[in-house]
């Protein structure tokens, strides 16, 4: 089972910044189209960002021009930077790869533990 490690997380004021990383097991990393996910109590699990494997990337309205998501297929690492924070940014972020196999949906990697980001005064 492939697996993934975020970090990077923590607590910032509202304006601050953070660079979330994910470090990848595996030899497939350069493959997949990778996302960041978040999370907060009582809601879905919702997409952030994703990349391709050949450098394109889509964002959620919500954070389209302070989020920026990125990958280093040389270190099996995807990263997050993510400026101008706002309160509503506060979540976990996780980060997977969704795929398909016969027309089911799947989870690349095993979920990690997610990073906590904090965006408080």
């Amino acid at each position: 089972q492939v697996q993934v490690v975020e970090s990077g997380g923590g607590l910032v004021q509202p304006g601050g910044s953070l660079r979330l990383s994910c470090s990848a097991s595996g030899s497939i990393f350069s493959l997949l189209h990778m996302g960041w996910y978040r999370q907060v109590p009582g809601k879905e699990r919702e997409l952030v960002a994703s990349i391709t494997s050949g450098g394109g990337t889509n964002y959620a309205d919500s954070v389209k021009g302070r989020l920026t998501i990125a990958r280093d297929n040389a270190k099996n690492t995807l990263y997050l930077q993510m400026n101008n924070l706002k309160p509503e940014d506060t979540a976990v972020y996780y980060c997977n790869a969704k795929a398909e196999r016969n027309g089911v949906p799947i989870w690349i990697f095993a979920w990690g533990q997610g990073t906590q980001v904090t965006v408080s005064s």
